[in-house]
């Protein structure tokens, strides 16, 4: 049995992700960093230079990021926008036109098989998108850059262009990646549209016809198909061949009048099909050629332009979130982060209420009464009495504050030997592995303020993470090579999940 996942169906579910953000029963997504030590072959495989690839496996995604996140923001509803492949326009280059038929015995110019895999549309260097409705018989554009925004289609370069919307400054400042393209629906263009018209047909021009004008009826299912009130094509015929679809009546093969309600249309040439005259009174013969035929192009649903997103394939939905410095103080400028992630609907720690804050700190943090010597990033810490295993995070020497995980490996967060996942806890010496720094936990209930006059609210000398650890749902997983972080640094971190 053959079967498909349809467009739609992906469209269907980038919708449902896209809207459940601002429904009245939405969800809550985080973005998420961590994994502030290096990707080893003995814990994660991979290596710093060549970065593990995430197993979809419940370990991983329910668990183990949970271990070494550092830090969520929260995504808004601003931070979000429907994405397509980028595709520019360079003079020269070859762009396949848009087809209701493209498929697997019927490919693009290009050779694709489904038009949201062909370069049908581009995007020029100020931003503005074009649908290719017609591509001069597989030629190559030749011509100036397109600036017109014009509800029509229009001739340049050898084409047949249909302006179709704008990527705006701020869109393109957010959003904009050498590789994807934010999308939206222009209203000007969208009003502007009318169902079942006809914009486009593909001829070929055969030989020996007798030169003239004639016009030809649509049939199909439009409004008064089949008629001189439906929609009719000018034909024109030079030195016996039918003229190639275009713009220019007199030297092209034009549309005459483009009707409405069409979902399919048929050209007949038969000598008692073409006429002389607009009103289709009068029959006149395009004589005893052979070879020639007009495809009709049936534009999308409600037509080109009405809906961008889902005419181009927006099938990718884009989020866009910045991590500015250190930010509430909940993201630490100290260590690097090597994965990224989102999570659905995580939970205060310690509930089973849903989080609202906008940025979240992830590490567990103490704070000591005394130390000794400075505690090194990603070092590895012990406790002693408790057997208690972690890695340092950051230290905060102004403060005693040492923010540390503890991850489910040996010698991460679990005793080597026996496996144990002890947390740290009481007034016992904590001590650094390589640093050979001390510090003797407080045993104080206390608010701390910190650098940028944020609290961290403390409980006998210890604070939990602000989420609740394997709570909520993990959707998105990428490994990456390290990102270092400063104080004067901010990240534009960009996620395009493509449905």
């Amino acid at each position: 049995m053959s079967a498909i996942i349809t467009e739609k169906f992906r469209q269907h579910n980038a919708t449902q992700f896209y809207e459940s953000f601002t429904e009245a029963s939405k969800s809550v997504y985080y973005l998420f960093i961590g994994k502030s030590t290096a990707y080893t072959t003995s814990t994660t495989t991979g290596s710093d230079s060549s970065p593990p690839t995430p197993a979809d496996a419940v370990g991983e995604t329910e668990y183990y990021a949970w271990d070494s996140m550092l830090a969520a923001k929260n995504i808004a509803s601003t931070d979000i926008t429907y994405a397509l492949p980028r595709r520019n326009w360079t003079n020269g280059t070859i762009y396949d036109m848009y087809k209701h038929n493209i498929s697997s015995s019927s490919t693009s110019t290009s050779g694709a098989s489904n038009i949201y895999d062909s370069t049908f549309y581009f995007m020029t260097s100020d931003n503005r998108v074009y649908k290719v409705l017609d591509n001069n018989s597989g030629a190559a554009y030749s011509g100036s850059e397109p600036t017109s925004e014009s509800t029509a289609p229009f001739a340049l370069g050898g084409y047949v262009l249909k302006y179709i919307y704008s990527v705006t400054s701020s869109e393109a400042a957010k959003y904009l990646t050498t590789d994807y393209m934010p999308v939206s629906t222009d209203t000007t263009v969208s009003a502007a549209a009318t169902d079942g018209k006809i914009e486009s047909l593909v001829v070929t021009t055969g030989s020996g016809y007798t030169n003239g004008t004639y016009y030809v009826a649509i049939y199909g299912d439009g409004t008064s198909q089949g008629t001189s009130s439906g929609a009719i094509v000018r034909i024109t015929v030079s030195g016996g061949a039918i003229g190639s679809f275009g713009l220019t009546a007199g030297t092209d093969t034009t549309i005459h009048s483009s009707g409405s309600a069409y979902t399919y249309g048929t050209i007949n040439l038969g000598t008692s099909y073409t006429f002389s005259d607009t009103g289709l009174s009068s029959s006149s013969s395009m004589g005893s050629g052979t070879g020639g035929a007009i495809e009709v192009i049936i534009g999308p649903k409600n037509r080109h332009g009405y809906d961008a997103v889902m005419e181009l394939g927006g099938h990718y939905v884009m989020t866009a979130t910045t991590l500015t410095q250190a930010e509430n103080d909940d993201i630490t400028t100290a260590n690097d982060f090597r994965q990224v992630g989102i999570v659905v609907d995580p939970t205060t720690y310690g509930t089973t209420t849903v989080a609202s804050d906008s940025t979240s700190r992830q590490t567990y943090v103490v704070k000591f009464s005394s130390s000794s010597g400075t505690f090194d990033v990603d070092e590895k810490i012990t406790q002693t009495t408790t057997g208690s295993v972690g890695k340092v995070v950051e230290w905060d020497s102004s403060l005693s504050l040492l923010y540390f995980q503890q991850e489910r490996f040996g010698d991460f967060g679990t005793n080597s030997t026996t496996g144990d996942n002890t947390a740290f806890s009481g007034a016992n010496v904590i001590t650094g592995g390589t640093s050979g720094a001390t510090g003797t936990p407080s045993t104080t209930t206390e608010t701390v303020t910190l650098a940028n006059s944020n609290t961290v609210s403390l409980t006998t000398g210890y604070a939990n993470p602000e989420l609740q650890p394997d709570s909520g749902t993990i959707i998105y997983l990428e490994n990456r090579k390290p990102i270092s972080r400063s104080s004067d640094q901010t990240e534009d971190i960009k996620v395009i999940i493509e449905f």
